[in-house]
């Protein structure tokens, strides 16, 4: 099914269908209703923004404002006036009295981006709202309830940070009530094929351009790829993919780094395969499965694994590579044909992968 491209993002695409999310999740499901401070972690581009806007939308305060606050992109001493707002003539050019985030939130979300890159001086004035309740806009001597629920993102370990003394402890346990920790797209690979179609409709749809259906060939390689970027990285990727609309673009986001994500070079020596965990399906212990069926499949995906890491090491030379893998390169040439899921331009084997060696 289409998704909605102009309703958000749909939840079953949000939270996918990998174990690695099933926890994030089983508690988003249990935290959406209760106002309690919730501190969203991950690397930079694995959607903690898009997970908090979820929560919210699915609250029962969702009519209300969800306003977001990056910590990071605005000076301390602004940042203040930001979320807590100022009184007339409490600073040079403060000519008229203003609100600020956490009141003009009232009811709603406030979401604190990159919450580690508070000073120490906000730090503590955050702690009063979330001890207390209420605070005092800059300039200000009349209390002011806080009755906004308070999300925090963090792509930094913020344990660390309070053990080097750059984060008050206190204000970590205050923020850390909820603790969702969102997993880098690497250990969600089922992900992937999902997350592209959804992109590959909403900028198809963007950009006016009509869809085109990637190849078996380019899932396995978008799969193997270790995407130090995340989903981000992975929708700037499928943004290229629909405005220039050849899949030879996938050279440009592999170039630069091992296709499974480490700088190992494969000159003959012993290959060093993934971990067996990572051909087993994900599926419930309790749904029967074919075993003769998984072998086969596990046999195939590992063949193709070993393939293109040898193919990614002697730079898509084909003659070196079947060297490597001790196969003649005609053999090589149809097994990645038949990885390819069949040429589009239809031409023989040797015609279209030979002339690249």
């Amino acid at each position: 099914m289409v998704p909605e491209l102009d309703q958000g993002i749909p939840a079953d695409l949000i939270f996918g269908t990998s174990e690695a999310m099933a926890q994030v999740r089983h508690i988003a499901e249990h935290i959406r209703s209760i106002r309690v401070p919730i501190l969203i972690c991950g690397e930079s581009g694995t959607g903690k923004e898009v997970l908090a806007r979820y929560l919210h939308d699915q609250s029962p305060w969702r009519a209300r404002p969800f306003l977001k606050v990056n910590c990071a992109a605005i000076p301390g001493t602004l940042l203040e006036s930001e979320l807590f707002g100022y009184e007339k003539g409490a600073f040079t050019g403060a000519f008229a009295t203003r609100r600020g985030k956490f009141e003009l939130a009232q009811d709603g979300t406030v979401c604190l981006d990159e919450i580690s890159e508070l000073n120490s001086a906000l730090q503590a004035k955050l702690l009063q709202v979330l001890q207390d309740g209420s605070y005092y806009r800059v300039g200000g001597c009349e209390e002011i309830g806080a009755q906004a629920e308070i999300m925090c993102l963090s792509n930094r370990d913020l344990e660390d940070d309070v053990e080097k003394g750059v984060f008050r402890r206190d204000l970590y346990y205050r923020v850390n009530v909820m603790k969702i920790e969102l997993p880098p797209l690497r250990t969600r690979q089922s992900d992937i094929p999902v997350l592209f179609e959804y992109f590959l409709l909403k900028y198809s749809a963007k950009f006016g351009r009509p869809l085109r259906s990637p190849s078996k060939f380019l899932f396995e390689r978008l799969c193997l790829h270790s995407w130090p970027g995340n989903i981000r990285e992975l929708e700037n990727y499928v943004k290229r993919y629909v405005l220039l609309g050849s899949e030879e673009v996938t050279e440009e986001i592999l170039k630069e780094q091992e296709i499974t994500g480490g700088s190992d070079e494969l000159h003959g020596a012993t290959l060093q395969h993934p971990h067996p965990a990572a051909f087993v399906p994900s599926l419930p212990a309790t749904q029967p499965i074919s075993l003769k069926k998984f072998s086969q499949q596990a046999s195939q995906l590992a063949e193709r694994f070993l393939i293109l890491r040898t193919l990614k090491a002697t730079r898509w030379n084909r003659k070196q590579a079947a060297r490597l893998l001790q196969i003649s390169y005609r053999a090589l040439l149809y097994k990645i044909r038949d990885i390819q899921g069949g040429d589009h331009r239809r031409q023989p084997a040797d015609a279209t992968l030979a002339t690249q060696d």
